[in-house]
């Protein structure tokens, strides 16, 4: 590193300019004009240098190679500059040493993304599902085990966040190709490197596009779509959480693998390697807890660091969530550090959810009410005749259709009929509370059922049977609309009769009467006491 920045520039013009190549370090004056304000800002100057050398780290790499080219090493003769032919790893995160299960689907994408499984194409491949289930690690695995097996296959990982992450992305990508003029302010960067990937010198290589969410960027002006390389010796791989991009993005539907919770033994095994034995010594309580928390990693991760930050154990933390969805749904938007997901992403999987449902709100606004909708009642078997408005339109099959593509909701098998994780209704009755509309759906929704909900008659049985969870568990939240909920809870009550199950019936038909007796004498006035003389 140079401390007279002029002398050694020329320096270096004299010694590398046949070679076209010329590089200034600038340390003017060594640290005379450091002041003590500078130091005050060593944490933000020092995330700057590093941002900067991972932006130009291929630079810096090619300029070190060039160095030792040119300069001969003790007892050896000066060498030429070649290009190097090793392959590159652009992967932004360590390894996940505590990465546990899903060797299936990892056994079907390794079988699936090396480029010379089809020499024919260029591959699509992509693995889709709800947020927290554990998309991105398993694609971090997949990356590193790329490496392992196929040692001449570059990686290449591309967060599509937005534009700009693309863009800077395909400079890393460029830069370590060494593309001329990729550093160039004027350069159309997306378009060097795909030219770059699409020539065969190029080599092997795997490019994952990372957090492909968002239809706005694969259509319409932004459209990455017209960026993605194309090369027989190449293959792609997509990881996001809605589907409808992966079919704008043309990946065949066997290539596309659904993510979903972990089975019970890999839940345990996650805990395991993050917790104490005596912090999981009560089986029965973990295994609940599993359950509660729907099998999802990113649940399991931010338990897991509570309990270890808290010193307690599952059955305790599984208490807290027990306690009441207040308690369960402050527990899952507290922060936490993961190494292995972006610095900059919202890691409690409250929020994460949070971000999408702003998404879905401000691209499909059915979609939106729907989801809303479906939160108030119960998470298994809703069907499609309950939701609100005509539901069997157009436009209510491209809202139930967004619903899906994030997998917020699950068709059954029995077409029309619908699930919903229960962790995603308490985020979005819990966003609803924040944004002050809870009372008004209640309502809405509660004046809904009891509008569709049809008189117990013993030829209507089946409707009645797939209505009156939803109906039961609508009734737990407080409403003001008290004559809707009497004539809910009455026909409640004759639908438990018919079905012979007159305990539950004799509940529901107490409950209608108190609130009965309540709501009449709201609205009657007592009778005057006249003083007899």
């Amino acid at each position: 590193m140079a401390m007279s920045s002029r002398r050694v520039a020329h320096t270096l013009h004299d010694r590398f300019e046949s070679d076209n190549q010329y590089f200034r370090f600038n340390v003017d004056q060594r640290l005379r004009d450091i002041t003590l304000s500078d130091w005050e800002m060593a944490s933000k100057i020092s995330a700057h240098t590093r941002n900067y050398l991972a932006e130009n780290e291929g630079t810096i790499r090619r300029f070190i190679d060039s160095l030792i080219g040119v300069f001969p090493t003790s007892g050896s003769e000066r060498r030429p500059t070649t290009p190097s032919r090793c392959p590159h790893f652009t992967v932004p995160f360590g390894r996940n040493e505590n990465f546990i299960g899903r060797e299936l689907v990892v056994d079907r994408l390794l079988a699936t993304i090396p480029p010379n499984v089809n020499a024919d194409n260029c591959q699509r491949t992509a693995i889709v599902g709800l947020g927290g289930v554990g998309k991105t690690q398993i694609v971090l695995e997949v990356a590193f085990r790329v490496r392992e097996e196929h040692p001449d296959c570059s990686v290449f990982w591309v967060p599509a966040i937005d534009a700009i992450s693309f863009r800077n992305a395909y400079r890393n990508i460029g830069q370590f190709l060494g593309i001329d003029g990729i550093n160039d302010k004027k350069a159309n960067v997306e378009e060097l490197v795909k030219q770059a990937l699409n020539l065969e010198s190029a080599g092997n290589w795997v490019l994952i596009v990372d957090n492909a969410d968002s239809l706005d960027l694969f259509e319409g002006d932004t459209n990455l779509t017209h960026h993605l390389p194309f090369s027989r010796q190449g293959s792609l791989l997509f990881r996001s959480r809605n589907h409808e991009v992966m079919v704008q993005l043309d990946v065949p539907t066997p290539n596309v693998y659904t993510i979903e919770g972990m089975s019970e033994n890999e839940g345990f095994r996650f805990l395991e390697t993050h917790l104490a034995e005596r912090q999981m010594s009560n089986r029965d309580d973990t295994a609940k807890l599993l359950d509660v928390l729907g099998y999802l990693p990113l649940a399991l991760r931010q338990a897991s660091t509570y309990i270890v930050k808290k010193q307690i154990s599952t059955t305790k933390y599984l208490e807290y969530c027990r306690s009441s969805d207040k308690y369960m749904i402050e527990l899952l938007s507290r922060n936490f550090e993961d190494r292995h997901r972006y610095r900059e992403a919202q890691n409690p999987i409250a929020t994460t959810w949070l971000i999408l449902f702003r998404q879905v709100a401000d691209h499909d606004p059915l979609a939106a009410d729907f989801l809303k909708f479906m939160c108030f009642l119960s998470a298994k078997a809703i069907p499609r005749s309950l939701l609100p408005r005509d539901a069997w339109t157009l436009e209510a099959e491209d809202a139930i259709g967004t619903l899906k593509a994030y997998a917020f909701i699950i068709e059954r098998e029995d077409l029309d009929v619908y699930d919903i994780h229960r962790l995603v209704q308490l985020a979005m009755l819990n966003w609803l509370e924040k944004q002050e509309e809870l009372e008004v759906w209640a309502e809405d929704v509660i004046r809904r059922i009891e509008e569709t909900f049809p008189f117990p008659e013993y030829d209507n049985r089946g409707e009645r049977l797939s209505y009156l969870p939803h109906a039961r568990h609508v009734l737990e939240h407080q409403t003001t609309v008290a004559d809707v909920e009497v004539d809910l809870l009455c026909k409640v009550g004759w639908g438990f009769r018919i079905l012979g199950q007159y305990r539950d019936a004799e509940t529901a038909h107490r409950q209608e009467l108190e609130k009965r007796e309540s709501f009449m004498a709201a609205i009657i006035p007592k009778p005057s006491i006249v003083p007899t003389i």
